[in-house]
């Protein structure tokens, strides 16, 4: 396993990426969908993506939060596990549409989305939205600076070098 990523704590040339972070998590965690959602559809997306830095924090967060070994495991096959409940299967879709380039016709069909739209009031449906463009706004850092997997926050990035 990699110490050290590939790049300092980008923190150190864009501070207000720290506040722009804290709000964005504050507008997903505004109750129009479970904490648990959220972690569960992040999971997805980093799983989607194939990165290890993002599987490991929200399994990490899923894990703190009391969610079960058997849905934490069972997100990377969840089209077929029956451990989720009907809100829960269609946001993993739903992020699982979003990241993953069909066939053919749209990511986010007119069906699925009103599918989405059964179990999700507008709100909601604005928050899950936000809840996966946070996770995307967050996989290219992943991707490119490569943080340390499990770090504690402030040691999962290289120090910055002088200069």
């Amino acid at each position: 396993m990699t110490e050290t990523s590939r790049l300092s704590d980008p923190a150190g040339y864009f501070p207000e990426m720290a506040g722009f972070a804290a709000s964005l998590t504050k507008a997903t965690l505004n109750g129009a969908i479970p904490p648990i959602t959220i972690g569960l559809v992040q999971l997805r997306a980093g799983q989607i993506v194939g990165n290890t830095y993002h599987t490991v924090r929200q399994t990490g967060n899923l894990r703190r939060a009391g969610e079960t070994e058997e849905r934490i495991t069972a997100v990377a096959s969840w089209v077929d596990a029956p451990f989720f409940t009907p809100a829960e299967r269609v946001a993993l879709e739903l992020v699982e549409a979003v990241l993953t380039a069909p066939s053919y016709g749209e990511r986010v069909s007119d069906r699925l989305f009103a599918r989405v739209a059964e179990h999700y009031d507008e709100r909601a449906l604005w928050t899950l939205t936000l809840v996966i463009a946070q996770i995307c706004f967050f996989v290219p850092v992943a991707l490119i600076a490569k943080p340390v997997p499990g770090a504690p926050p402030g040691r999962n990035y290289r120090t910055a070098e002088p200069g």
